[in-house]
């Protein structure tokens, strides 16, 4: 089984975890659909849009609970990226780890990605 990865604040994860489901990030919630990376995306997404950010972790889903709501759609120069067409259930999450921080502003992945 390939994970799929999600990105968020930790106090935003919290939060989702006290509604007993997660709908997304206020970007995600504008878009219509939560964005997910795969295992290659994840350091190239945390990158570009996460650089300097602290506080951060990264959830790893299991894509096969998700259904037909999750669909691989073109986004970055043609690449597939994982969207979620709905809220992410919790018995879709495998763990969630704090993505810490480096000194030079991006994140560490290290033993993190399958």
């Amino acid at each position: 089984m390939a994970l799929i990865y999600k990105i968020a604040p930790a106090a935003l994860w919290r939060k989702a975890q006290d509604k007993g489901r997660f709908e997304g990030a206020p970007v995600d919630i504008a878009d219509g659909f939560i964005h997910f990376s795969t295992a290659e995306q994840a350091q190239e997404t945390a990158a570009k849009y996460f650089a300097g950010q602290d506080d951060l972790v990264l959830i790893a889903v299991d894509p096969e609970i998700l259904g037909e709501e999750l669909r691989f759609e073109p986004s970055r120069g043609g690449a597939l990226f994982p969207h979620l067409h709905g809220p992410l259930p919790h018995d879709a999450v495998v763990w969630v780890k704090p993505l810490p921080l480096q000194p030079d502003g991006g994140h560490d992945f290290a033993g993190l990605l399958d």
